[in-house]
């Protein structure tokens, strides 16, 4: 009786055997495709279009072009100190790192939304001064002169600011301060964190991370007026 009662058993192990036995023992694998978005999954694994990642991988989708290359070169010579990103380029060649940088510069920039913030409301406004006016008295530029009026970059070599988590921006400002990252001379971002105090870091990350995106976050094509100082950002290999 009890082996009647496991007849239907049997039979589903049986059926289950045949199929497995009807079926190749290996699928065969497919060719990868040759391409940059291929090669490239390495980046988008942690830089994702549609992912945040957290505080400390910024997305890249949109960055202008020169920027990106810039950043590459610096990882590579030592100037960003980051070991997983020092290892992706050590040995790749300048041109390789423009197409790198050429390929992620023609994506969509990510839509990110505004952080909630818990500042006080004196702190956002200092913020928002030194994001749209800057300080004469430390000698700190306003943001929106180097980095676009809508503050999402400018072509050829100048980031956005905007989508960056507020982690992230005050984990930058304190690398320019400690020299973990550095820039061909003049380091123009290396000297604005050495003018600003730790209040004011965290009211402009703060401020800028709580800005919503434009519908159009790519980066202006040119700056509306000179650079008010001198960044080694701006040729090959700088900020």
């Amino acid at each position: 009786m009890r082996l009647m009662s496991l007849f239907p058993f049997f039979i589903s192990c049986a059926l289950a055997l045949l199929s497995l036995l009807a079926a190749p023992a290996f699928a065969a694998p497919g060719a990868l495709p040759d391409t940059l978005a291929q090669r490239l999954l390495a980046c988008t694994s942690c830089h994702a279009a549609k992912e945040h990642r957290e505080a400390f991988f910024p997305h890249i989708a949109g960055k202008p072009a020169g920027y990106l290359y810039n950043q590459l070169v610096n990882f590579r010579e030592g100037r960003r100190q980051y070991p997983l990103m020092t290892y992706m380029v050590d040995h790749l060649p300048d041109a390789y790192l423009r197409e790198i940088a050429q390929y992620f510069s023609q994506l969509p920039p990510a839509t990110v939304p505004a952080q909630a913030t818990t500042m006080s409301t004196t702190a956002l406004a200092r913020g928002r001064t030194l994001a749209t006016l800057g300080d004469p008295a430390i000698d700190v530029p306003a943001c929106i002169a180097c980095h676009g009026q809508k503050l999402t970059g400018v072509a050829p070599a100048i980031p956005g600011l905007l989508g960056l988590p507020r982690d992230y921006i005050n984990a930058q400002f304190g690398a320019w301060r400690n020299h973990v990252r550095r820039a061909n001379a003049p380091d123009c971002m290396g000297l604005i964190a050495n003018r600003l105090s730790n209040q004011d870091v965290a009211a402009v990350s703060s401020w800028l991370a709580t800005q919503p995106m434009p519908l159009d976050a790519r980066p202006a094509a040119a700056s509306a007026a000179p650079l008010p100082i001198r960044c080694g950002g701006m040729t090959d290999g700088g900020n």
